[in-house]
């Protein structure tokens, strides 16, 4: 089943992102550089979760999967700190973001809507992740936009949505890709 990018829009505004946009979904760019750095191990995920490369499939796969879509919405839940170094506002963002970003891809996903969703940051479905042993949620797995080598800032931009919104706040950014 398919949705309009009105519907689409509609539930992220009702499910209380601060900040979305629609993106042609053809204009994305799968590059390997980004999954480099998932390789450097910058966020110790790396070969240690399902939802990560390499067990995630690789960047071909992933540009493959994506052009079955032909449209993405990004979605933002963006934090205000009191300071650089307000990790709790950084981590409440993150959580807030994750909760409203699993509800949307429910509600779509139980109305029939076909979606792609990808993540900001690795799968915490589980406390643990069972990697290397079979994933124990595979259908709701969430893979992040950097494991399918997206530059966020890129795919913010193809959206119209500011990637940056001023000094001391975090913005956590995901994207679900659609039909109309």
């Amino acid at each position: 089943m398919t949705i309009s990018k009105e519907k689409i829009m509609e539930l992220a505004k009702d499910t209380g992102f601060e900040y979305f946009g629609i993106l042609d979904a053809s204009k994305l760019r799968f590059r390997s550089e980004v999954r480099d750095m998932c390789a450097a191990g910058r966020c110790h995920a790396y070969g240690k979760n399902w939802a990560c490369p390499p067990a995630c499939g690789s960047i071909e796969e992933a540009a493959e999967n994506a052009a079955k879509y032909k449209y993405g919405i990004i979605v933002q839940s963006v934090g205000q700190m009191e300071d650089d170094f307000d990790v709790e506002t950084m981590q409440e963002t993150e959580r807030v973001q994750k909760e409203r970003f699993e509800e949307m891809v429910d509600k779509l996903r139980d109305d029939g809507v076909d979606v792609l969703p990808m993540s900001a940051g690795t799968c915490t479905k589980c406390k643990t992740c069972a990697y290397p042993d079979p994933c124990r949620m595979p259908d709701r797995r969430l893979s992040s936009m950097e494991a399918y080598g997206l530059v966020v800032s890129d795919s913010c931009t193809l959206a119209g949505v500011d990637y940056y919104h001023g000094p001391q706040t975090m913005a956590f950014t995901c994207c679900i890709l659609f039909n109309e």
